[in-house]
């Protein structure tokens, strides 16, 4: 990796960064720069390309605590690391765009790797993967008003729905009124709903077709209006009746398989010829493959959306 430049250099030039340690550098002596980079980052004219498909990445597990990928606890514990495999995933033709945290987003923004790239800006990160209050998925990243400034094309909301938690109404009238304002700024909305509950203390997804479907139904209904709203939905079985409880544009959600990558993306595939599915986004699935081959799993998703 080439040296960072001298600090004049740095603050001087409008050309991206070279090093990880120049993005340190820059952060530390010129942090107004991520807006500059912000407002000369070249955007897409439309949101969809042609063939009205999105292939997007995901990195904004690590901002809830959430580290673990493939039965490794820490494997995405170095940011160096995870940035490199976001970099050769975002630069494979195909890939669309990035569902990240500012931390991220920005690192990335400055190495200049989101260039012409569709930005999904995550939202709520409040619930920390196995604190006490995990079910508290409170707003504590993006902001609308942020998403809006940075000129971003959506912003995605993590939906859990404890029926036996009275935490869970805070979240849903927060998300309605995000929605509302989302769209009243005519930017995408995109919510990730689950049907949740605790068993022995842990947080568990139910994952069964109907719980999902349930899930849709109440989250498609939050908002003044459901005119940029967006569905991200995990691929279970039963997926044609999941798809048939919606008519917004949905995403499928890749999650943290323990399948074999073939079953994987055989499911993938089925569920992507479905009615209102747009794509895929999915994150350590293709970042930390089994043979670490990111270039070779990605551009096998690729495949399967474009």
């Amino acid at each position: 990796m080439p040296e960072p430049a001298p600090a004049t250099d740095v603050l001087d030039r409008a050309a991206p960064c070279r090093s990880y340690a120049e993005i340190t550098e820059l952060r530390s002596r010129d942090p107004e720069a991520v807006g500059r980079a912000l407002a000369a980052r070249g955007r897409r004219e439309a949101f969809l390309p042609a063939d009205g498909r999105l292939m997007l990445v995901a990195a904004d597990h690590p901002a809830r605590g959430a580290l673990a990928a493939q039965g490794r606890p820490l494997a995405m514990s170095s940011r160096t690391e995870m940035l490199d495999r976001l970099r050769t995933a975002l630069a494979r033709p195909g890939v669309d765009g990035l569902l990240a945290t500012a931390d991220v987003a920005e690192d990335l923004l400055l190495l200049g790797a989101l260039e012409d790239k569709i930005v999904v800006a995550s939202m709520n990160r409040g619930g920390l993967a196995g604190a006490a209050f995990e079910l508290d998925d409170r707003m504590t990243g993006y902001d609308v008003e942020g998403v809006v400034a940075a000129r971003f094309d959506a912003a995605k909301m993590l939906n859990r729905i404890d029926l036996e938690d009275a935490g869970t109404v805070a979240m849903l009238e927060t998300t309605g009124r995000t929605v509302t304002a989302l769209a009243r700024a005519r930017v995408v909305a995109m919510l990730e709903p689950f049907l949740s509950r605790r068993i022995d203390g842990r947080v568990v997804n139910d994952l069964g077709a109907e719980a999902v479907i349930r899930s849709v139904h109440v989250v498609q209904g939050l908002g003044a209006t459901s005119a940029y709203t967006w569905l991200k939905l995990p691929v279970v079985a039963g997926m044609a009746r999941v798809m048939d409880a919606t008519t917004l544009p949905t995403l499928l959600l890749g999650g943290d398989p323990t399948d074999a990558p073939e079953e994987t993306y055989a499911s993938w595939q089925d569920a992507l010829g479905l009615p209102s599915v747009r794509g895929l986004v999915v994150g350590r699935t293709l970042l930390y493959p089994p043979d670490d081959d990111v270039a070779a799993a990605v551009d096998t998703a690729v495949s399967l959306v474009h």
